[in-house]
């Protein structure tokens, strides 16, 4: 029996880095949330004792170093199943975009082997599993929208955004996390409010949200790729609002009210920039 799971793409509505801690990771404080922009996981038990990976990507490996083969081997040795797993992805979250492809593709295998194996682990002990494999996770095991600190590991819930719409860019780049990272410096950071942020959510208050997204990454990626700055810009010129990179980039959204406006800022977006997507808030 076949069994599916959706796998959401995040953005962040707010990325703060707050230390650097002794095992080498950073201290974050992230709200993010999920859009209607997925991926598709299918699943079934075969008899033999392996994990079998099948996408269609060029870009996406489907050995030990896919996400999603990691959370299925983490999640056979933490519950010592002795079955196999093939794992069908349909992709459609584009790749290291700053989007959280891989990890919510890992996040539904757990939370898609729970099913299939009929264990009943709460989701909590999911994510705890998720945060073994990536600090984007955890989140994605819960999905909606979520404040995630420590590494990304300590989630808490918070009020949905209010309703709008979402234009994504990303141009033809990939950005590694990693190097983004690595040229953090913790002193001349701006941070953002995200207190500001939090009580806009609860208030569904869409134009203090949008005054209020930030992510202090952006300036690093930016110097790097100045293309991501060109979306912006042309973004900004276009009359949307709410424009910030998500994650380590490269990828640049815009929240938007009127879906009138959405549509016009999304149609001049795709002759500007190859990969565009106009999707709704899900969280």
């Amino acid at each position: 029996m076949a069994l599916f799971e959706k796998a959401p793409a995040k953005i962040n509505l707010s990325l703060d880095v707050l230390s650097k801690r002794d095992d080498g990771y950073h201290n974050v404080e992230m709200i993010m949330t999920t859009i209607d922009l997925a991926d598709r996981i299918k699943m079934y038990s075969i008899e033999s004792d392996r994990i079998e990976i099948y996408l269609e990507s060029r870009f996406v490996p489907s050995d030990e170093r896919n996400l999603a083969y990691k959370a299925a081997d983490a999640f056979k040795k933490k519950y010592g199943i002795k079955k196999g797993v093939h794992i069908h992805i349909e992709k459609s979250i584009p790749v290291s975009a700053g989007l959280g492809g891989g990890s919510t593709d890992a996040a539904a295998v757990l939370r898609g082997l729970n099913r299939l194996w009929s264990l009943n682990i709460p989701l909590e002990d999911l994510a705890a599993l998720g945060a073994t494999i990536g600090s984007d996770v955890p989140f994605c095991v819960y999905g909606n929208t979520a404040i995630a600190k420590g590494r990304g590991e300590i989630i808490e819930k918070l009020a949905s955004p209010p309703s709008c719409w979402v234009v994504l860019a990303k141009p033809d780049i990939g950005v590694s996390t990693w190097t983004i990272f690595q040229r953090i410096n913790i002193d001349k950071l701006s941070h953002p409010n995200n207190d500001a942020l939090i009580d806009a959510l609860h208030h569904k208050n869409f134009f203090k949200m949008c005054a209020n997204v930030g992510n202090v990454l952006e300036d690093i990626t930016l110097t790097i790729y100045p293309e991501v700055q060109r979306i912006k810009d042309k973004m900004a010129e276009a009359g949307a609002t709410g424009v910030l990179m998500s994650g380590s980039g490269p990828t640049v959204y815009s929240l938007i009210e009127q879906q009138s406006k959405a549509q016009r800022i999304y149609n001049g977006m795709r002759g500007f920039c190859e990969e565009v997507y106009l999707v709704r808030i899900l969280g």
